[in-house]
């Protein structure tokens, strides 16, 4: 975002959401009913199985047109490999798995581009459709709206676990197929016109993606801390084993600016501040629609449901997190 402020910006009324507020994708209007959805993601493995690596890649990816309750049409691999280390065969099956994970979302893969690189990296650049009156952004939340999470959290720790060489196998099961999971309810809630804002759960971890929600809507937000579902009991076991990943202790250290912890004790603060990767959609619901939403993510079998907070007034950006 530092980046992009320092480039030349062009205006253009067709923009309906850029840069500006730190959203998922950008949005650009070609009609009153129809707009693109635009993204590109990629990262590198934080897994040992390649076939595993490149759907949880690929959902990664296309998680961000979800996010604005839109859906994919085409993707593009982009990829990066080290030639002299990593076999063709593992490439392919790198692609394998992202290939079936864009065609369980219907969507197109359109080609690509691959370049040699010392570290490996995959992922998508993703196109995608939406209704302007039904699009999701992260800066239309609103004093009263509850907070619906549809994967629990803790993949940062799991992932950490499983570099270290510690943790179940069951453990380690749980969190591949939660970030595996398409987050096809943003698109549902959508299109039903049930939801207000909301945002995906990534790198910045639940409290650096509410922070910018409620930034970009000029709200603030309170957590209940014991409705934060953890992927596993055995995350907390870890966290009191100090295995956190360096990207969760950073991102706690820039939420502890904005968020008040009312006695939540540390496996809470870790959890809520959990770099994630793939996680799941994070709703602003008006208290009204929340059957119907959870109806809905019922029928899709999301990974959770579960109602963690509120959106409140507040004159700056502000969580409080209580026990």
């Amino acid at each position: 975002m530092q980046v992009l402020h320092q480039l030349p910006q062009f205006k253009d009324a067709n923009l309906l959401v850029g840069a500006a507020t730190a959203d998922d994708a950008a949005i650009y209007r070609l009609s009153p009913d129809r707009a693109l959805v635009q993204t590109v993601d990629f990262f590198t493995p934080i897994v040992d199985n390649p076939y595993l690596y490149g759907q949880i890649a690929a959902a990664n990816s296309l998680s961000d047109v979800y996010a604005m309750g839109g859906r994919p049409l085409t993707a593009m691999n982009v990829m990066g490999v080290p030639t002299d280390l990593v076999p063709l065969a593992v490439v392919n099956t790198i692609l394998r798995g992202g290939a079936e994970k864009i065609a369980e979302a219907k969507c197109v893969l359109a080609g690509g581009h691959t370049i040699k690189n010392p570290e490996p990296f995959y992922g998508l650049s993703v196109t995608g459709m939406v209704n302007p009156k039904r699009m999701i952004t992260n800066a239309n939340a609103r004093a009263g709206d509850l907070l619906v999470l549809t994967k629990p959290l803790g993949t940062g720790i799991v992932t950490t676990a499983l570099k270290r060489r510690i943790g179940s196998r069951r453990l380690i099961q749980n969190a591949v197929d939660v970030m595996r999971a398409l987050n096809i309810a943003g698109a549902e809630v959508a299109e039903a016109g049930l939801v207000r804002a909301g945002t995906d759960v990534t790198g910045f971890g639940l409290l650096g993606h509410l922070g910018s929600m409620c930034r970009a809507s000029e709200v603030g937000a309170e957590i209940a801390g014991t409705k934060l579902p953890f992927i596993d009991p055995q995350v907390k076991r870890l966290i009191e084993e100090e295995c956190i990943p360096g990207g969760t202790r950073e991102n706690l250290k820039a939420a502890e600016e904005f968020t008040e912890f009312a006695g939540a004790d540390e496996s809470i603060r870790f959890i809520a501040a959990d770099a994630q990767t793939s996680g799941g959609m994070l709703l602003c619901v008006p208290e009204g629609n929340l059957s119907a939403v959870l109806k809905i993510l019922k029928k899709l079998r999301t990974p959770c449901a579960e109602v963690i907070g509120r959106i409140v007034r507040a004159k700056a950006v502000k969580i409080w997190v209580k026990s």
